[in-house]
């Protein structure tokens, strides 16, 4: 069982759209959050530490996940999916793009 966490900035579009997409896989447990303080979800150290593969949705994403989690995440696979925040939750073309983006990943770990 793979654990994917998916991060943005307000846990309220495209992580939680992601969770929802990824969710339905088989051989997959997910969940999502946000780095901003009026997140729907913040994130949390045991959140990092429960997840397999850490996936941000954009640059600043990884750096402000550095600056405030750097201690729990030794050894932690975080990947960057350049998704700005242009689209609604469950928008198709996010859907898509994340799916696009995210699979190919998953059968390298």
């Amino acid at each position: 069982m793979k654990k994917l966490l998916f991060i943005c900035s307000q846990n309220r579009l495209r992580s939680p759209t992601a969770e929802a997409i990824f969710a339905e896989y088989e051989g997959l447990e997910v969940e999502s959050a946000g780095l901003d303080r009026g997140a729907e979800i913040p994130l949390s150290s045991e959140a990092i530490a429960w997840a397999d593969i850490i996936f941000v949705m954009e640059k600043s994403h990884r750096r402000k996940l550095s600056q405030n989690f750097q201690p729990w995440l030794v050894d932690k696979r975080v990947i960057c999916l350049d998704i700005p925040d242009n689209y609604e939750y469950m928008a198709p073309a996010l859907v898509d793009l994340l799916k696009q983006k995210v699979l190919p990943l998953l059968g390298t770990f």
